[in-house]
């Protein structure tokens, strides 16, 4: 059977019969199953500054994908997944093993309908390892999926998809992934095949987490410090806004694309080139901020450029004044308005708060503190209306939770959407669901509430299992 696991937050999918009942019918027996975890994140601070090179704070959670990979005899892929049902989309996806070759080819075979989109994060996982390491005598895998971690919510389910596909098949086909370049793969991931133009924060955060813990994070590319303990005083919750979000959104492809072009004209106005960098994740970079926006100071940024700089420009205006765009994740839209001003700032102020509040938590958390961390959130969240990535109804569980004397709160991840996080103290635990029914009683549903945590997936580890325990089972 699967390895023991130590708490109720790593709960086996496998222990469960009816989900047994389908691995039995689609795995072979007598061979070998290679089993990973990987559990969602909560955006404590810092999303959008992942692409900018920003420091983010990140924690996991306890709902998690589990991905199941066993190798086949033949040269035939097939991705099983039962829980895809609930949401309309099809559980099932077939694919071979040349079709692996060309990210684009990829991409628009899992795309062909809506319903089957989800298998280009488990497929994707796939092609990297063909892609980095040949795998050219790689024979086909029986991939099967099981999670409790909701999708569209902006906890990263899609990353955790991903990051536990690469780590079942790397394992069925020898091969050692794990920590940043593990990380880093999901994020190729993304952006190559899926064509998502989103930053390492979320794959890092899942790879490398651990549980109670916050891990500071700067995005340059990845470079992870040591995870905090989440501190005795302290409590973080995730209540779900049920206003669906996505990193493929117009919104969010805008606001990072205006911190690109707001990059750009800064370097164009300080004789600044900008060059492409041969890296394994496509970027361009300068020999003076690196590349990366949330290099530039606030302080300068305000001083230097903040008046300077367009508070918006159409996308005909920016190919006029810039030429060449320097992200290679998004396209300019000539009819598009860029946030341009409120996107540069933002790169820069919340690199700074982040920055803070990692070295409030280090220090002795009185009731003082806490309250000044609360209002660094509440600061963060209203950047993110600045850049056009703002939300009514999170706006509302900001302002319900700030009334019920939580010490702050804000919108989570790519913005427009998905989930706020809440912070408090371990006696809000009856007021954050008093916050949650009445934001439902408006909305006749009860918003799912995130709360707790659990291993990342190198703590997690890769655990093998045999087919005949499933058979023991009644």
């Amino acid at each position: 059977m699967l390895l023991p696991v130590e708490s109720h937050t790593e709960f086996s999918p496998f222990e469960d019969h009816a989900i047994m009942a389908a691995a039995r019918g689609f795995f072979a027996s007598g061979k070998l199953i290679w089993v990973a975890r990987a559990s969602g994140r909560l955006d404590v601070m810092g999303g959008n500054v992942d692409y900018t090179g920003g420091m983010v704070l990140q924690s996991t959670l306890r709902e998690a994908v589990w991905v199941a990979a066993q190798p086949r005899t033949d040269d035939v892929i097939q991705v099983l997944n039962p829980g895809a049902s609930r949401f309309g989309w099809e559980p099932f996806f077939e694919a071979r093993i040349r079709d692996l070759d060309d990210p684009l080819h990829l991409r628009l075979l899992c795309s062909q309908k809506d319903s089957s989109c989800w298998s280009t994060y488990v497929l994707g996982a796939l092609c990297f390892l063909k892609h980095r390491y040949g795998c050219e005598d790689a024979r086909g895998v029986n991939l099967f999926i099981s999670s409790d971690l909701p999708p569209n919510k902006g906890v990263s389910s899609s990353a955790a998809l991903e990051i536990a596909a690469l780590k079942a098949a790397s394992a069925v086909w020898k091969i050692s992934l794990s920590g940043t370049a593990l990380a880093t793969a999901g994020q190729w991931v993304e952006n190559v095949v899926v064509g998502a133009a989103c930053g390492i924060m979320d794959q890092a955060a899942i790879v490398l987490g651990e549980e109670n813990h916050l891990l500071p994070l700067l995005c340059q590319p990845c470079r992870p410090f040591p995870a905090m303990r989440l501190p005795e005083n302290l409590r973080i919750w995730g209540i779900d806004s049920m206003a669906p979000r996505s990193t493929t959104g117009a919104a969010y492809e805008a606001a990072r694309a205006a911190a690109f072009i707001g990059y750009k004209l800064i370097c164009q106005r300080e004789g600044i080139d900008v060059v492409p960098e041969v890296s394994e994740i496509s970027r361009w970079t300068d020999f003076r901020w690196n590349g990366y926006l949330s290099n530039l100071a606030p302080s300068e940024f305000r001083s230097k450029y903040e008046r300077w700089l367009p508070e918006s420009l159409s996308g005909k205006e920016v190919l006029a004044r810039i030429g060449e765009h320097v992200d290679p994740f998004t396209r300019i839209h000539l009819e598009m308005e860029y946030p341009v001003r409120a996107a540069v700032r933002y790169a820069t102020e919340e690199n700074f708060r982040v920055q803070m509040v990692n070295s409030l938590l280090q220090s002795d958390l009185s009731n003082g503190t806490i309250r000044l961390i609360g209002e660094i959130l509440c600061q963060s969240h209203v950047a993110y209306t600045e850049c056009g990535l703002g939300s009514e109804d999170c706006d509302e569980l900001v302002s319900r939770a700030l009334k019920a004397g939580f010490a702050g709160a804000k919108m989570t991840g790519g913005g427009a959407g998905g989930v706020v996080a809440v912070l408090g103290t371990p006696d809000g635990q009856s007021a954050i669901y008093q916050v949650a029914r009445e934001y439902a009683a408006a909305r006749n549903a009860m918003p799912h509430i995130f709360e707790g945590s659990s291993r990342g997936v190198d703590a997690f580890g890769i655990h093998p299992l045999r087919l005949r325990s499933l058979q023991e089972m009644p």
